[in-house]
């Protein structure tokens, strides 16, 4: 593959609400790692990119390591476990090799206010919006048939010889998922966002038994979450943010991460919140990425739907909790002003699939 030019993620100043304090974390470091020496000059910059956790790289000499946390005043149950996400990427290393290394983790309040743990950087490309590098048609299909092998891949673990074996309750997986998600979106509203109940009485009756096999599924598997080769950005070299991993339904899991792809045909409304490079030329449908999956692992379905619809609302779900959050001024990050907009797109798209039959033969 002859070189190509592309852009590389960028760390950016610390956004003043999402600040930390230099001289605190290199203490801890230095007594409890072998990162960081007194000597050493510590300093850090913080990643624009996400909404939930906050990503931070790092810089000690010429070495640049992640810090992941969460945001100041984050108290929504279930979600920006740092413990959980250290934890899953450590013992599923041995047999995923998609995850970056751990190095640390701390859950004394002392030194950022909250927990937080630290990995190895991995260098490469992150697809968000718009490509980081320009790809043809053949690589872009090829990019998204990669995508689901690792999805793929990580969804057939065998998990019943793994530390995570513990981590999640498979039986009864779907109902508590609509259930759970219903209840937080009632917990998050505010008044110019629906009350969604129409769409969750619609879920409740039309909820899926549990997938048979229960797998190890990610939650929050999208383009903005992997790393690609710059030699190859065909090629996906490592997945992030492991926050709500679990053991659950697999379909459920590719439901999810549905929800983030609009296509070049979908409605203007639709196109106006799409957050990934989904339309560029060569991408494959949401239909086509199902019946590639299925065909991987020799699944038939005889209608997606219900998946489809849960991703949809689950997602209006974490934007209407991060909304609610800038709404009372927990957060005061400008991007979320909007949030309630998309929010109301969501639960309407949800809404409108609720029709649409997803047949796959």
């Amino acid at each position: 593959m002859s070189k190509r030019s592309f852009q590389l993620d960028s760390p950016q100043p610390l956004r003043q609400e999402d600040s930390l304090d230099t001289k605190v974390l290199h203490n801890f470091l230095t007594k409890n790692s072998s990162i960081c020496k007194d000597s050493d000059v510590l300093k850090i910059m913080q990643f624009p990119g996400g909404a939930s956790n906050l990503t931070y790289q790092l810089s000690i000499n010429d070495h640049d390591f992640i810090l992941r946390t969460a945001p100041k005043g984050a108290n929504i149950k279930g979600a920006h476990d740092m413990q959980r996400e250290f934890n899953v990427l450590q013992n599923l290393s041995p047999y995923f090799p998609y995850c970056p290394k751990t190095i640390l983790y701390c859950d004394n309040d002392a030194v950022l206010g909250r927990p937080f743990f630290i990995m190895e950087k991995v260098t490469g490309l992150i697809p968000r919006e718009t490509m980081p590098i320009e790809l043809s048609p053949h690589e872009n299909k090829e990019l998204c048939q990669n995508l689901i092998k690792v999805q793929v891949a990580l969804h057939e673990v065998d998990i019943k010889n793994t530390p995570l074996k513990t981590l999640g309750k498979p039986e009864g997986y779907v109902q508590r998922q609509v259930y759970g998600w219903s209840q937080r979106y009632q917990n998050a509203l505010t008044d110019d966002v629906p009350d969604g109940l129409k769409l969750q009485q619609w879920l409740t009756q039309n909820q899926t038994q549990d997938f048979p096999q229960p797998a190890l599924i990610h939650n929050d598997f999208k383009f903005d979450n992997i790393i690609l080769n710059p030699e190859d950005p065909t090629e996906i070299i490592s997945v992030l943010d492991w926050e709500m991993t679990t053991l659950g339904d697999p379909l459920m899991d590719l439901g999810c991460s549905l929800a983030y792809w609009i296509e070049a045909s979908d409605p203007k409304s639709l196109q106006n919140i799409r957050m990934l490079p989904t339309t560029e030329p060569g991408m494959m449908t949401r239909l086509e990425l199902i019946q590639y999956y299925c065909q991987l692992r020799n699944i038939d379905i005889d209608d997606f739907r219900f998946y489809r619809v849960f991703g949809l609302f689950r997602l209006a779900v974490i934007v209407q909790q991060i909304y609610a959050r800038f709404v009372s001024g927990k957060t005061h990050n400008p991007k979320f002003k909007h949030f309630g907009l998309f929010c109301n797109l969501l639960i309407d798209a949800a809404q409108q699939a609720t029709h649409s039959k997803i047949k796959l033969g």
